[in-house]
């Protein structure tokens, strides 16, 4: 891979991780205050997600292993905030019912 090419694909997964940060920050701060502006926010950041995985898989010298491993943790990726917000929820209401 040329230092062009390995600083394209390092440029990219940066953005890719960033995207799926902000996801999830955003999601939870979007419930947390009860604002779906901010929740829709932090679906345009997913959505930012999947087309840094479509770049990635189209537009770099990643190996097809990996190819499927970004795109099927981008597609894991959405699920994540909203599991974990109910689950915290879960948590909170169990914990007002024993004090």
């Amino acid at each position: 891979m040329s230092p062009d090419a390995i600083l394209k694909l390092a440029l990219l997964l940066g953005a890719f991780v960033t995207c799926a940060g902000c996801y999830g920050v955003l999601y939870a701060l979007g419930r947390l205050r009860r604002s779906q502006a901010t929740v829709i926010t932090a679906f345009a950041a997913y959505v930012l997600q999947w087309v840094i995985t479509g770049l990635l898989c189209a537009d770099t010298e990643l190996a097809f292993g990996w190819k499927v491993v970004l795109t099927a943790s981008c597609f894991v990726y959405f699920g994540i905030p909203p599991v974990t917000w109910r689950h915290l929820e879960h948590i909170h209401q169990k914990l007002e019912h024993q004090s």
